[in-house]
């Protein structure tokens, strides 16, 4: 499911089966996919943010942790929309255009794996309410900050 303002995450999304070997309340699998391509020295790019319904699983349903796992989606697009802006603002060198594209790819997926990481740890996977809350504020902060980044699609 490709991520929308419109369209917030409900339980039914989630239909993996949990993890036994999990102690967390849910679980949210999204990606960030990048289709790339060069011509007459210019770049084109086709980003999507997605959602796995099918590697998504919920073991403790209620508003407050599917308020964090949305958190998850919407880390996601902000990296979506980090990835089109520093696309955009790429100035390609003929030689090196795979292989500087790639890597810039690459880094803004490592951010993105790490502020994954750092949401959970901070907020105690959702357990410290005030930090969620902080959170939550801070990731609608930067979707409206990156707004302009957000026609990618």
């Amino acid at each position: 499911m490709d991520w929308s303002p419109d369209r917030k995450l409900v339980w039914a999304d989630f239909r993996a089966s949990p993890d036994p070997a999990s102690p967390n309340a849910a679980l949210t699998s999204t990606s960030i996919q990048a289709d790339f391509g060069f011509s007459n020295k210019s770049l084109t790019f086709h980003i999507r943010c997605q959602f796995d319904k099918n590697k998504s699983w919920v073991r403790v349903r209620n508003d407050y942790i599917l308020s964090h796992e949305q958190g998850h989606f919407d880390i996601a697009e902000i990296y979506a929309r980090l990835l089109d802006k520093t696309l955009k603002e790429y100035k390609p060198d003929q030689g090196n255009i795979g292989k500087e594209v790639n890597q810039i790819y690459e880094d803004v997926m490592h951010r993105y794996r790490e502020r994954q990481a750092q949401y959970d740890t901070e907020t105690q996977f959702s357990e410290n309410a005030p930090k969620q809350r902080e959170w939550l504020k801070k990731i609608v902060g930067e979707l409206e900050d990156l707004g302009p980044y957000s026609m990618y699609r």
